[in-house]
């Protein structure tokens, strides 16, 4: 195999990180209905498979990523992939709500350091900026690819009869996925012993230390925070969750001194509070908070709704979103060309698009008797507005930041993007959850699906309005 063949292939392996976790987090939004059942969990646990998945991600996130400078990118990702692996399997043999819900955190911490060193890889085997490009090109497409697949099979596996039943199929089709990019990457990746520009990076870092307190602060402060706003909700708000809410506040208050005590030291922060003096970078975030928090919760409430409240197959459902997955590839591919002409109206274009098609999401999802040719031109076009927004905003996020603070504001942004993922299931699907109240009519399903999505619309505005603050063309600084 020659030098040229050699790089893309090292690609690939390098992308199954970025394969699995997107993948892993978009099967199991279509799958939650049929999870739900297989556990005989309750809407509560259900939001916290998704929510704990996210809250290990993006507490050890920017941890992860310095890992592989610490003790190697090779080592880290090796052992990020097995652990993520093997958590697969224990959420795939769950017998209870808890012991799934345990796997789902292990699963998005070994995320957290798994993924950062594919990325990490990129320019070590992609040095020329002209196939680093090409490179990030195609390592973003197989994360679109891993999006739409994953909502395929979150689709197919639960209506699939197989020695297992077919939602635990979602989470140990990683066994196989996981067992061979192990391999291959023990067996072709670089040691980072081989490559000097590695050594170099490692020795810059290795003079600082982990954030252990930071980490730790975090976590905690986000599970303060949401596990009594999802858990308080069905117990009828008890002492426990009103004590765990008011005190999240102070140790977040905490977290926040802990960072700027590490900057004044000269220690190595998890977050830099500097970055938000970068306008529109502070702008972005605001933004970046509200539009993820509609993100996922989209997901949780469309599967419900489909196929709890109008009776939808869960492969149907898999179908219908894979529509909406298709426009998302096509119109991030697209926008990362216009932005470069257009500016912040394409994210202003891509948020409408997204209003527009939840309207009419209203309209083609009032009752049973669904219209596949009208459902699906819908959710493409839902699909194409979140492809305009996503790689845009991060764009014009990211784009007047130095390039010395690139990795730092782009692990900042990339951490809140997870955290309002999280809040997002925890509040929009919280609310979709107690406009039901057990109630299994369709039409309880509908008026919680209206109220929820009307919210979403809401947000969405708000969105918009945060971005009409960007300079109309992205900086060139």
């Amino acid at each position: 195999m020659n030098r040229m063949i050699n790089k893309w292939f090292l690609l690939l392996i390098v992308s199954s990180a970025i394969f699995l976790s997107v993948i892993d987090l978009f099967i199991v939004n279509v799958a939650v209905p049929s999870i739900k059942e297989g556990i005989r969990g309750s809407d509560g646990d259900i939001q916290l498979v998704i929510v704990l998945y996210v809250i290990g991600y993006a507490s050890f996130l920017i941890t992860g990523g310095r890992a592989g400078d610490y003790f190697g990118k090779k080592r880290v990702f090796i052992a990020g992939i097995l652990i993520f692996t093997i958590a697969s399997c224990a959420c795939g043999f769950a017998q209870n709500a808890w012991q799934l819900n345990l796997s789902r955190l292990v699963q998005g911490i070994s995320a957290a350091f798994m993924v950062p060193q594919g990325v990490a890889f990129i320019p070590v085997l992609f040095p020329d900026p002209k196939e680093r490009e090409k490179a990030l090109g195609i390592y973003g497409s197989i994360a679109g690819t891993a999006s739409v697949i994953g909502q395929f099979l979150g689709g197919v596996l639960p209506d699939t009869h197989f020695f297992v039943a077919g939602w635990r199929l979602i989470f140990l089709i990683n066994l196989p996925i996981g067992l061979v990019a192990s391999y291959m990457a023990y067996r072709f990746l670089y040691n980072d012993k081989e490559r000097p520009s590695i050594d170099k990076a490692a020795q810059t870092h290795k003079k600082t230390t982990f954030n252990f307190s930071g980490v730790v602060l975090l976590m905690l402060a986000l599970i303060a925070f949401i596990y009594p706003l999802i858990q308080g909700r069905e117990l009828n708000w008890p002492k426990w969750s009103i004590f765990l809410l008011i005190l999240s506040i102070p140790i977040f208050l905490i977290f926040v001194y802990d960072q700027r005590h590490c900057m004044r030291i000269k220690k190595e922060p998890l977050i830099r509070f500097d970055l938000f003096s970068n306008k529109y970078f502070t702008i972005g975030l605001f933004a970046a908070i509200f539009y993820y928090m509609v993100q996922d919760s989209y997901f949780l409430i469309n599967a419900m709704h489909l196929q709890k409240g109008l009776h939808v197959s869960s492969s149907m459902t898999g179908l219908y979103f894979v529509f909406q997955g298709l426009g998302y590839v096509i119109a991030s591919y697209l926008s990362i060309k216009l932005v470069q002409r257009f500016g912040k109206w394409v994210l202003i274009g891509g948020i409408s698009c997204m209003i527009g098609s939840l309207f009419l999401h209203l309209l083609v999802l009032r009752d049973g008797n669904l219209q596949t040719m009208k459902v699906l031109p819908v959710l493409f076009v839902y699909g194409l507005g979140c492809g305009s927004v996503l790689p845009t905003m991060f764009t014009m996020s990211l784009k007047s930041i130095a390039s010395q603070l690139a990795g730092a504001a782009s692990g900042l942004y990339l951490t809140v993007q997870q955290i309002s993922i999280a809040l997002g299931v925890g509040v929009v699907g919280g609310l979709f959850f107690s406009v039901l109240d057990n109630r299994e009519a369709e039409a309880s399903y509908f008026q919680a699906y209206s109220i929820t999505t009307i919210a979403n619309i809401l947000l969405l505005v708000f969105v918009a309005l945060i971005c009409s603050l960007f300079p109309s063309r992205p900086s060139r600084s």
